[in-house]
């Protein structure tokens, strides 16, 4: 591959995931200053059917759930199990938790808001193709890294402000992340 080559996908797949960039940055700053979003939850009713969602958690088994308190016209990808809660997913637009205390079932319907959605786009809880979005984009921002290391390590000319750049970029890293 030449160099000329090397330095368009470099630009063009910096180019391309600069929206994800841009998130990933803005959602964990947010977060990481105190701005973690929130969630306004509103009962939706109970059943009786814990002891059956515990041990058959399957999207199925919820689907009959919500369709037992006149939920029926809402779709998720995915049911995920933290304890005795079943949350539908994606968690990145409305959602419902189960609540599973004894054989009660409380229900409760999620508003997320803006913060709170990239947050979980952020952490990975999004709808299934952005999983698959993610995976990409994790496997082109590595390319994006390395081709920039070995495009500035590979010039005469940014050898020594890049191999400085990575040099202390590493330091501060493992100073900061070991410690």
């Amino acid at each position: 591959m030449t160099r000329t080559v090397l330095i368009k996908l470099h630009l063009y797949l910096s180019a391309f995931f600069s929206a994800a960039i841009i998130l990933v940055a803005v959602s964990g700053g947010l977060y990481l200053i105190g701005i973690k979003g929130s969630v306004e939850q509103t009962p939706v009713g109970s059943t009786s059917t814990g002891q059956q969602l515990l041990e058959d958690p399957s999207q199925r088994a919820v689907e009959t759930a919500l369709a037992s308190l006149g939920v029926t016209d809402f779709e998720f990808d995915y049911v995920k199990q933290k304890g005795s809660q079943l949350i539908t997913r994606p968690t990145t637009r409305p959602f419902y938790t189960l609540d599973i205390r004894g054989d009660e079932v409380l229900v409760q319907y999620n508003l997320p808001s803006l913060q709170k959605r990239m947050i979980e786009l952020h952490m990975g809880h999004g709808p299934s193709a952005y999983k698959t979005y993610q995976k990409v984009f994790a496997a082109g921002m590595l390319f994006i890294i390395l081709s920039g290391v070995w495009l500035g390590l590979s010039s005469a000319h940014l050898r020594m402000r890049t191999a400085l750049a990575v040099g202390s970029g590493f330091l501060v890293f493992g100073v900061l992340a070991l410690a």
